[in-house]
């Protein structure tokens, strides 16, 4: 019977020893499931470093879309103010024109003119200017023919012969055409 023990005790005793030691079957197995996880992880690394890069272009595009915008609104920002202002001075530009007679009716005009002169500074510093002179080329994408009147020698054909209501550009943006009288 102690044989049979410690026969027993030698059996168990190997195939603890064996349960212990991996056989060349699992450290393959091993091996292979950590090249799979290798490449998974590195797959999985790539595929998230794709989207990081894609994420910061874009962000990149948005922030360069946004200064643009911001350029151009403050750009053209005094544009609605011009349109605003622009059928007051076209009122006092009419009222220098009307001729007076006595002192104190000169006295206005002048006052009216200062006036006018001012208004017209104000919209030049903000890069308004005016369009449409007489003779200049006839312009459709500034100005607006509103009539013709016959070309001869003096006056060749698409040239302005008469500004009925002058026109307004705020740096390279139409606030208001010019309404012009064109030979033709």
């Amino acid at each position: 019977m102690a044989e049979n023990q410690e026969e027993r005790d030698e059996v168990v005793e190997e195939v603890e020893v064996e349960e212990l030691e991996p056989t060349t079957n699992e450290a393959e197995a091993q091996n292979l499931e950590s090249a799979v996880d290798d490449e998974t992880l590195q797959t999985r690394y790539d595929e998230l470093e794709d989207k990081y890069l894609r994420v910061n272009a874009e962000m990149q595009n948005m922030q360069s879309r946004f200064a643009k915008e911001q350029t151009v609104a403050l750009k053209y920002a005094t544009q609605k103010l011009a349109k605003s202002i622009l059928p007051a001075l076209d009122n006092l530009e009419r009222a220098v024109q009307v001729e007076t007679d006595s002192e104190a009716a000169q006295q206005l005009k002048t006052g009216v003119e200062m006036v006018s002169k001012t208004l017209i500074k104000a919209l030049e510093d903000n890069d308004i200017h005016a369009v449409g002179t007489v003779g200049e080329q006839f312009n459709p994408e500034i100005h607006q023919s509103v009539q013709t009147a016959p070309a001869d020698a003096e006056h060749p054909a698409d040239t302005i012969a008469q500004v009925l209501q002058k026109g307004y550009v705020l740096a390279d943006r139409v606030v208001r055409p010019a309404m012009v009288v064109i030979y033709n």
